[in-house]
């Protein structure tokens, strides 16, 4: 396995072996990661990203795309069937082009957006100082009430009737609540602007049916195709027929040049297992760990954002606990659990130090582990936040997260393939990789 690329870049070898290990010993506890299957990695590392395939199937400014066109119509059409969707884009590279290429078909530079703020739960590219969509664009904002921590659909009204904005964006990256888009479709007409919908982190739940849907009140809708979705990385924008045209120019040749056709496949291939029947299970399940793992963390005294979730995300307040998410993440590292530093709403700390921690059980649901192991991984996080200055008791809880990875491997046989290939140079915990 990978003979040749160890033969030839031997660096590029040991970085790739050492990230298969590294995901096997870990719990991915990080909401917008997530582990793909290996039919999308198949389709991912094939020749297809030999191909170059300028314009749209059918419609392409290279010959030789008879292929590739093929690969891109299923993605469109098994996107379309997936969200009920008029028209579908599947070329954006990122969820953050997928957004850039909304505001560049439906607006012109200086346009005022009305989005969600960083620091209540939103996204850098929804308008954040250092992203190109305030540089380009007039950005103002809404967040969640000091009380509850969650959206007040009467405030983000009178956010709009004071901005008079020409897009009203609405999504989140660490928000744990359900969103109703039907309230942000009344406001956006009320002031009449255009609505867009960023489902990137609950496109999965949305898919399921299981988190209200936006794409009968949005006129566009973008997401990424990993996180929930279980897709690899990249973008795809959903929209209404009338607005087709400009979208599809606005991504090609607006803002991209060729596609990337291997990951439009393997694109393909995980919006084809999101339409199975296992699907829905599958994300039943994210929802059910996310709650006993909110639960759990309740119970042992922390302070959750919104008190608890509707979806994949679980927000933590570290405040009571005398210690930043910076330091949280790192401790947590020590003890084989990844997570991320975060913002809470109205932190008083900058976003390279944060009051709190990100949650997600998008991955640990992939891997197979259900409720009880949630209530695992909570007394596992709790006892290592209270012991984080104490080697002895850190290393032990390493040893427990050691044991739950080898309980529930990622891609079963690989990491042993690789292990047998080195002639026992890799150290495989437990001895079951």
């Amino acid at each position: 396995m990978l003979n040749e690329l160890r033969r030839v870049d031997p660096e590029i070898y040991d970085s790739v072996r050492n990230e298969v290990r590294r995901e096997h010993v870990e719990i991915e506890l990080i909401a917008s990661e997530n582990y793909v299957s290996l039919a999308v990695l198949e389709a991912q590392g094939s020749v297809l990203t030999n191909k170059y395939a300028e314009g749209y199937p059918g419609k392409r400014y290279y010959g030789g795309c008879e292929h590739v066109d093929v690969a891109e119509s299923l993605a469109i059409e098994r996107a379309k069937r997936l969200f009920q969707a008029e028209h579908v884009n599947v070329q954006p590279h990122s969820g953050s082009q997928a957004n850039m290429a909304v505001y560049l078909s439906a607006l012109k530079p200086g346009d005022r957006i009305l989005a969600m703020r960083l620091d209540h739960g939103g996204h850098l590219s929804h308008g954040h100082p250092k992203n190109m969509s305030s540089w380009i664009f007039d950005i103002a904002s809404y967040g969640v009430r000091r009380d509850t921590e969650r959206l007040d659909y009467d405030e983000v009204r009178a956010a709009a009737r004071e901005a008079r904005p020409k897009l009203i964006v609405v999504g989140a990256s660490s928000y744990p609540r359900a969103i109703d888009f039907a309230p942000f479709r009344s406001i956006a007409d009320e002031v009449g602007a255009l609505l867009m919908a960023d489902i990137a982190h609950i496109a999965g739940p949305v898919a399921a049916g299981l988190h209200p849907d936006p794409v009968p009140y949005c006129d566009f809708v973008t997401a990424t195709t990993h996180k929930t979705l279980r897709g690899p990385r990249g973008g795809i924008i959903l929209c209404k027929a009338a607005h087709a045209r400009a979208i599809d120019s606005t991504v090609f040749p607006g803002s991209q040049g060729g596609p990337l056709m291997h990951v439009v496949a393997a694109k393909a291939v995980a919006l084809k297992e999101a339409l199975s029947p296992g699907f829905r299970r599958y994300q039943e399940q994210i929802l059910a760990n996310a709650r006993a793992l909110a639960e759990a963390l309740a119970a042992r005294g922390f302070r959750l954002v919104t008190g608890g979730t509707d979806n994949h995300i679980v927000v933590v307040d570290l405040t009571n606990r005398g210690l930043t998410g910076i330091e949280a993440t790192h401790v947590l590292d020590r003890v084989g659990i990844t997570v991320n530093n975060n913002q809470i709403p109205f932190d008083p700390l900058p976003p390279t130090k944060s009051s709190g921690i990100r949650l997600g059980t998008p991955a640990v649901t992939t891997r197979g582990m259900g409720e009880d192991e949630m209530r695992q991984l909570a007394a596992i996080i709790a006892r290592a936040i209270e012991a984080r200055a104490d080697k002895t008791v850190l290393q032990h809880l390493r040893n427990e997260t050691l044991d739950l990875a080898d309980r529930f491997p990622i891609y079963p046989g690989i990491l042993r393939r690789l292990y047998e290939q080195e002639r026992g140079a890799y150290e495989i915990p437990g001895g079951h990789p």
